[in-house]
């Protein structure tokens, strides 16, 4: 069964058959995978980092995949109105998390 993941809060042409609730994903990214990255941070052109920028996506498939495997685990068939955000926590920063959230629903066929 594909699981169907939207930003909005409905999908055109399926009714909502049941709202289970809200799921969440998360991945927190360490100090020491920022030392790495820092050190290899070599690749910047015209102003971007495809080190950096694969890092943060691996981080949100990772958080959507976790989202994903919640939803799933409740019964689920789609997610509606998902939110990504980009944090960064600990003292000085040290740490990324990248939270995923929606609300799992069952939609009809």
């Amino acid at each position: 069964m594909n699981m169907l993941l939207t930003t909005t809060n409905n999908i055109e042409g399926r009714k909502v058959k049941q709202y289970i609730g809200i799921v969440t994903g998360e991945v927190i990214l360490g100090a020491n995978l920022f030392k790495d990255f820092f050190a290899s941070i070599r690749d910047i052109v015209g102003g971007r980092s495809g080190s950096y920028e694969r890092v943060l996506k691996e981080a949100k498939d990772s958080a959507l995949q976790e989202l994903t495997d919640k939803a799933r685990s409740v019964g689920a068939n789609a997610i509606i109105g998902v939110d990504l955000d980009y944090e960064t926590l600990g003292a000085n920063g040290s740490m990324l998390m990248v939270s995923a959230s929606g609300t799992a629903v069952i939609l009809e066929d």
